[in-house]
């Protein structure tokens, strides 16, 4: 009776598991990426409606005036309208830079996509104002009292019309008092901005100006909301890593009269990071600068700023003074950060990836794991070789538990008379079994080791599938064309032939969710189990009976990369230990020999 509620007890612990695992991890993740999609529709349905106001106000077609269109630019010169703009056209982007204010508010990655269909939306990292999600980027000047600087509203005038790769584009404007400002922008092949900004005194008296720049995110972002990933502020100063979710940035700049972090000093960078996109301010590491993040509450609605202020400069009468500074909008691809962190001085520009606390493991996995990639063009294989590798590595450790684990097996009658000759007294049984543990020289908790040793292992592993944008949309064989993302297979639809979807039923939903390479996982693990002795307890014997079918659940939502892994891991494991137990249970009779 007592065993019967142990194990009553055991099943009900191991329910409340997966429940808390889906309502605490798997939901909040769904939740964001539906947010995030209504958010992407609603953006598209915004530029929709702005590209048609444009269309009533000026008569001209909408395609001409699209913002990031060759239509943006036919109108610049010696024109104030407010929307004139110069088009962005390079081998990683698209977009348009708002001559009012001299703002980089539209950015289109040339090559990433919404989903993974081909013809889905481009990624955009940038919006207007006159969108729902305001991200834009800014350039300018603090200058001395009584000096006219341009502002936010500035109508700057263009040297070009179209800002590409090697065809640089200088805005200018003048105060009327003999001084000209100049921004010269430029953009390589992927997506780095340099920033030229020149001040040249024609007047009579010296000024003192400092330059600045800014990100302004001006709408909380939705987010994931889980502890494995830093979505919201970041930054590298002085070698040590800052990052602030949008919500304890709100907090911290609650008690600093809106300013959330700040430094002062030498280099540094920081921005605005999500999953896989980032925005970030990278001044000349050479000068001393003023770093600050900002919370600036207006209207009900937080608008969240990164910035930065250069040093005073006193510019001479017939002297001029030029600041150079870098601006990124793109995707965090490691081999691009690390290139710009080398090429800029920029130190730890990876770490806008959040790597977590294994970074000593998931910065050398992905190393690897690339590197795989480049000779076989396949991050899926790249796992499936990473893994076996992986257990070459650990052999002679897991060897070792294999061999007491077969011993275990061995000794299994042994045992069993050891429970009947000493069922009335339990104390004496653990004795006298332990002193046959010690005789036979075998750890009974040994065949933990190779789950213990597979645990920081598949995590940093999870995280790098989960993190790096090398990993989205990556495709393997058959059916999974995105190793980032669960297997899009379900047995509760007959995988397909069913034309309807079981998750979205209440309570039971999010478990009706089954891929084929979730179940292959199970059968894996199924298989690995039998091969392991059985506890002496007969209740954690049962327990252990349900850990398949838990795990399967479980794994049933994660990025179908990692489930690749676990399976091929139990088959080696698998392979691995049946020939070593072959080899123990040989033994005794090669003795008797």
């Amino acid at each position: 009776m007592v065993d019967q509620k142990r194990l009553i007890l055991a099943i009900a612990i191991s329910i409340a598991i997966l429940l808390g695992f889906e309502l605490l991890w798997n939901q909040p993740i769904r939740e964001a990426e539906r947010a995030q999609q209504a958010e992407i529709a609603a953006l598209e349905a915004a530029e929709a409606e702005a590209a048609a106001a444009r269309q009533r106000a000026s008569g001209m077609s909408v395609a001409a005036q699209a913002p990031g269109q060759a239509g943006d630019g036919a109108r610049l010169q010696g024109t104030t309208t407010p929307d004139l703009r110069v088009r962005i056209d390079s081998p990683g982007m698209v977009g348009s830079i708002n001559l009012t204010g001299a703002r980089l508010d539209y950015v289109e990655l040339r090559n990433f996509r919404e989903t993974v269909d081909p013809e889905s939306p481009r990624v955009r990292i940038l919006f207007g104002r006159d969108t729902p999600t305001p991200h834009f980027a800014q350039f300018g000047w603090l200058a001395e009292p009584g000096v006219r600087a341009p502002d936010v509203t500035t109508q700057w005038q263009t040297s070009s019309t179209v800002l590409g790769t090697g065809r640089p584009v200088t805005l200018s404007w003048e105060n009327g008092a003999g001084l000209r400002f100049e921004i010269v922008l430029s953009v390589d092949e992927y997506f780095l901005f340099t920033v030229e900004q020149r001040v040249i005194n024609s007047s009579a008296e010296p000024v003192t100006l400092r330059p600045w720049g800014r990100i302004r995110r001006e709408h909380t972002p939705v987010t994931a909301g889980n502890y494995i990933l830093h979505e919201g502020l970041v930054g590298v100063f002085g070698g040590r890593l800052t990052e602030q979710t949008y919500s304890s940035a709100r907090e911290a700049a609650e008690k600093a009269n809106g300013i959330s972090f700040r430094h002062e000093g030498r280099g540094g960078w920081g921005g605005f990071t999500d999953k896989y996109w980032l925005t970030a301010l990278i001044p000349d590491q050479t000068r001393s600068i003023d770093f600050a993040f900002r919370v600036l509450p207006e209207n009900g609605q937080n608008r969240f700023q990164i910035d930065f202020l250069g040093e005073a400069k006193e510019i001479r009468t017939g002297l001029s003074d030029i600041s150079r500074n870098h601006f990124f909008a793109g995707a965090k691809q490691v081999t691009l950060l690390d290139r710009y962190s080398a090429m800029l001085g920029a130190e730890g520009l990876d770490k806008a990836i959040d790597w977590g606390w294994f970074y000593f493991l998931t910065r050398p996995f992905f190393s690897a794991l690339h590197w795989l990639h480049e000779i076989t063009g396949n991050y899926g294989v790249a796992i499936l070789i990473f893994t076996f590798f992986l257990k070459l590595l650990f052999f002679p450790l897991a060897n070792k538990s294999y061999k007491s684990m077969g011993k275990m097996k061995l000794l299994a009658p042994q045992m069993a008379e050891l429970k009947e000759k000493f069922k009335d007294d339990p104390q004496k049984m653990q004795q006298e079994m332990m002193a046959m543990y010690k005789r036979e020289k075998v750890n009974p908790v040994s065949g933990c080791l190779p789950i213990i040793i597979q645990i920081p292992v598949f995590f940093a592993l999870y995280k790098v599938l989960f993190v790096t944008i090398e990993m989205r949309h990556a495709p393997f064989f058959g059916w999974i064309q995105d190793l980032s993302a669960q297997d899009p297979t379900n047995i509760f639809t007959l995988f397909g032939l069913i034309p309807w979807d079981p998750t979205i039923l209440p309570v039971v939903g999010p478990f009706l969710h089954l891929g084929i390479w979730p179940l292959l996982m199970g059968v894996t693990m199924y298989f690995q189990q039998k091969l392991n002795p059985a506890p002496p307890d007969p209740v954690q014997a049962k327990v252990f009976q349900f850990m398949p079918i838990i795990f399967t659940f479980m794994l049933g939502t994660f990025p179908a990369g990692l489930v690749i892994y676990w399976t091929w891991n139990n088959l080696l494991s698998i392979t691995q230990q049946w020939v070593m137990m072959k080899r123990v249970a040989a033994q005794p009779a090669a003795a008797k020999t």
